[in-house]
């Protein structure tokens, strides 16, 4: 079954490499399609499409995140999607 979510993932999350590491996890987990960004609140947001074993996966990840981060929490987003947000390309996790 394909899942698709968008995660704000709070903490010290930028400059310490979170996106870089979210695009090599993603391509470590497999089968996951979106993008990763840091947003001017000092969180980072990642929406993401795929099986949902996959997208599963790449959630859990992201509550450690990697070395350097300290992830205080992530949250679900729900009804913000919008025409300002990027779409989402089949095969392609990037960060922006």
């Amino acid at each position: 079954m394909i899942k698709e979510v968008f995660i704000k993932i709070y903490g010290r999350v930028q400059g310490i490499g979170f996106r870089y590491w979210a695009v090599k996890k993603a391509e470590e987990i497999g089968g996951i399609s979106g993008w990763v960004h840091n947003e001017t609140d000092g969180t980072v947001e990642i929406m993401m499409r795929g099986e949902e074993a996959a997208v599963d996966t790449m959630i859990v990840a992201c509550q450690k995140g990697p070395m350097l981060a300290r992830v205080d929490k992530v949250t679900f987003v729900v009804g913000r999607w919008s025409g300002f947000l990027p779409p989402i390309e089949d095969g392609v996790f990037k960060r922006f």
